[in-house]
């Protein structure tokens, strides 16, 4: 099954879940904290599901599939391990991650559908500001055509599930320092670029990027508070 046909898989849950947008920059030990709490208090039936959206200082984070050679300039960022699915990944200002914890149990979804479900929010969220975004069969995220004919992520994902819990997600660049990309290879992709809402030439405020993640949302996993 293909992550296209894994969309047929409906993801949406009747309850709704918890939405959260944290103010600053979040560290990101505080915010694997957190995760690793909620995640257990969800899989144990002691809380809602969560969304929690923030942005961290710069650093670089190394998922279970990364292969030290990609990461060019270990001292430019602190780095973290971390047991979220992927490779290296840059997080840092001006770039929304939302932190995605829902039990796939209750929502009988498998983590092909959950993934492909992640998608088509960011695709769905990256048309209310009338940029197209694609996926590849080949490679996790989601990727824009710029009119040289490059193609480059604008949008990340990597997740972790436990006790059908997932947590980890996903990253969207809106207005990120692209320099800060240059430390590592981002996801193990060499022959591609990044951008971000504003390197596009859009004018977006990171608080309309959050009221569209949260309209975009609902149609694909439900109501969200």
């Amino acid at each position: 099954m293909t992550r296209r046909e894994a969309l047929d898989l409906s993801l949406r849950s009747p309850a709704p879940l918890r939405w959260e947008v944290a103010p600053g920059l979040t560290p990101y030990p505080t915010a694997l904290a957190r995760m690793e709490a909620e995640a257990a208090a969800i899989a144990e039936g002691g809380a809602a599901e969560l969304v929690w959206l923030v942005e961290h200082p710069p650093l670089y984070t190394a998922g279970t599939s990364a292969n030290r050679r990609d990461l060019l300039v270990p001292d430019r960022f602190p780095v973290h391990e971390t047991g979220r699915g992927g490779q290296y990944t840059y997080h840092g200002p001006g770039q929304r991650v939302a932190y995605v914890m829902l039990d796939l149990r209750k929502r009988g979804a498998d983590v092909r559908a959950f993934v492909a479900g992640l998608e088509q929010w960011l695709i769905a969220t990256l048309a209310e500001f009338n940029v197209t975004g694609e996926r590849r069969e080949d490679r996790v995220g989601v990727w824009v055509r710029r009119g040289d004919g490059r193609e480059d992520k604008i949008a990340a994902l990597g997740i972790r599930v436990r006790r059908g819990v997932s947590f980890h997600g996903v990253a969207l660049n809106v207005e990120p320092d692209l320099s800060h990309f240059s430390g590592i290879v981002p996801c193990g992709v060499s022959d591609h670029g990044v951008t971000s809402l504003v390197d596009l030439g859009l004018p977006v405020a990171m608080t309309d990027v959050d009221v569209a993640l949260k309209r975009t949302f609902q149609p694909i996993f439900g109501p969200a508070l």
